[in-house]
């Protein structure tokens, strides 16, 4: 009797330890269910509306050639690589043609708000860059004498000169 007894408390723990196992197992396997999935350098969708709120917030700064900052102005990559170290810190390389090689290649058709686009402006492919923001509009600081202003991308200047769009995920 007194070994039966015995082999029940040692059942008994046991049976405890092999469900605090179970339980432990199960928590850590659903830990993950209550969550997206998150791909590695993608960056949120809320995070990319922030940086356009952003850099829709900088219009009427002046352009300045070489500029990077809002308190002197802004080129157009330099404009570009300031709102994604503010918003998202990630500094970008410094000139529209080198910002042609980062993130990865989209078509038109993928384009969401934070995409760059790149327009043939001097002759030059990818001599400048602007901010997708959505409904086929993108932010940019155009030109000298003029201001970080929001265009159309199917007024009939920017469609002749689109050379295309890059998403940058992550950090460079």
């Amino acid at each position: 009797m007194l070994e039966q007894s015995s082999n029940i408390i040692r059942l008994n723990k046991l049976t405890s330890k092999m469900k605090k196992i179970i339980i432990l197992t199960s928590l850590i396997l659903l830990s993950g269910c209550g969550t997206p999935p998150q791909h590695s350098g993608t960056i949120s969708e809320d995070k990319m509306n922030e940086l356009v709120m952003y850099a829709v917030s900088l219009a009427e700064t002046p352009y300045h050639y070489g500029g990077k900052d809002p308190e002197n102005g802004f080129d157009c990559s330099g404009y570009v690589d300031h709102v994604f170290q503010h918003a998202l810190g990630i500094t970008l390389p410094r000139t529209s043609h080198e910002l042609s090689h980062a993130g990865m290649p989209i078509n038109y058709k993928q384009l969401r708000p934070g995409d760059l686009v790149f327009y043939n402006t001097q002759h030059s492919a990818f001599s400048h860059v602007g901010i997708y923001v959505g409904e086929n509009k993108f932010v940019h600081a155009p030109k000298s004498g003029s201001r970080i202003r929001v265009e159309i991308m199917n007024e009939k200047y920017w469609q002749k000169r689109y050379n295309g769009a890059r998403r940058i995920e992550g950090s460079l």
